[in-house]
């Protein structure tokens, strides 16, 4: 019996002396994994930088200053002049209204991304580095849908005229923003919470989730469902109105219409799609490649420059802006006209002051 217990007790020993030589070579072993998973990720971070010359974030920097300038002096611009100056509201002032609250919304993130530029590293914290990558995604998603309301709008207005009155007021205008501002935020949210952060290496000094689309590829079934809902339904919407639209003029079922709505409306349809070819499209098209492809390293400076293009939509609105609204209109004219004012009168006090100082000059040799 007491053998038996002392044989039971020396395993217990050698158990307790296994178990714990067992948990250190486990932490060690854990230790070391983790400082080999650091180090990969260490490199990928390394890594893109090195795909990031200085030339990129030279021309990135003066990019998205010029953007920013312009941007925020066309979309206040727009915002008063809907939003305050405008008596008569209909159902295109509402969604002007809200494609230029969309852009100064992205256009004050962009100060962020130049001092990220400037800097080449991001100094705001992770949180912030999160909520610039979702509405980089959000904001794209949100300018269609709105861009899909407006030619809805123009189809009612040209091939269902005896309904516009009932389908283009004000209350129901606004209650399909306010979905669509819903159903974008659905959309984005996901991307404030996601757990695999390309940044975590590098202690969130870096904000690549802003440069680089790659960083998306690891959730695609996601990211295929978000690219259907906020890239190829409102653009089907938009080409299905702009067809049906295209055949009623060919065909002359809007005789009576006004000539002045017919060349609004096409206008307006060809700024629309112009926007979507030149700013969306690639941006959309390099993202599908991205989520699809391989290499990440061949196809970053695409998605950047992709990126800057589909900011350029902040600035190119303007075209529509003055489009859609004769106030508008008014106030350009009448800044262009102001500056022009101006520029008269230093030629006119820079002339009568070079003549004043040759008459001086004169009547001093005399």
């Amino acid at each position: 019996m007491a053998l038996s217990a002392a044989l039971l007790r020396r395993p217990e020993g050698t158990s307790h002396r296994t178990s714990r030589g067992e948990r250190e070579r486990g932490q060690a072993d854990a230790a070391g994994a983790t400082m080999e998973t650091d180090g990969n990720n260490t490199e990928n971070v390394s890594a893109f930088h090195e795909q990031v010359p200085g030339e990129y974030r030279l021309v990135g920097l003066v990019f998205y200053c010029v953007i920013f300038v312009i941007g925020m002096a066309v979309n206040l611009t727009a915002l008063w002049v809907f939003g305050m100056t405008t008596k008569k509201r209909n159902s295109v002032t509402i969604y002007m209204i809200n494609v230029a609250i969309v852009d100064l919304l992205f256009i004050v993130l962009l100060p962020f991304r130049m001092v990220y530029y400037g800097l080449d590293r991001w100094p705001f914290g992770d949180a912030f580095c999160r909520v610039s990558a979702a509405l980089t995604v959000f904001y794209p998603s949100m300018a269609l849908w709105l861009f899909a309301l407006i030619s809805a709008d123009r189809y009612v207005a040209i091939v269902q005229p005896r309904h516009s009155k009932e389908l283009k007021n004000v209350p129901k205008a606004a209650l399909s923003c306010v979905g669509v501002w819903v159903m974008n935020l659905g959309t984005s949210a996901p991307l404030l919470f996601a757990q695999d952060d390309p940044d975590l290496a590098a202690n969130y000094s870096t904000c690549v989730k802003t440069r680089d689309l790659a960083h998306l590829r690891r959730d695609n079934p996601v990211n295929l469902v978000r690219l259907a809902c906020c890239f190829v339904v409102p653009v089907c919407i938009m080409l299905g109105c702009y067809a049906v639209i295209v055949h009623s003029l060919l065909r002359g079922r809007t005789s009576r219409l006004k000539p002045k709505v017919k060349r609004k409306s096409v206008r307006i349809i060809v700024t629309l799609m112009a926007q979507v070819l030149l700013c969306f499209l690639p941006f959309h098209v390099c993202f599908i490649v991205i989520l699809l492809g391989d290499g990440e390293g061949s196809l970053s400076v695409w998605a950047a420059f992709t990126t800057f293009l589909m900011n350029m939509s902040t600035v190119l609105d303007i075209i529509l802006y003055y489009i859609v609204s004769k106030q508008f209109q008014d106030r350009v004219i009448s800044v262009i006209l102001y500056r022009n004012y101006l520029r008269s009168v230093r030629r006119k006090s820079m002339h009568t002051g070079s003549v004043r100082s040759l008459s001086n000059l004169a009547s001093g040799v005399i």
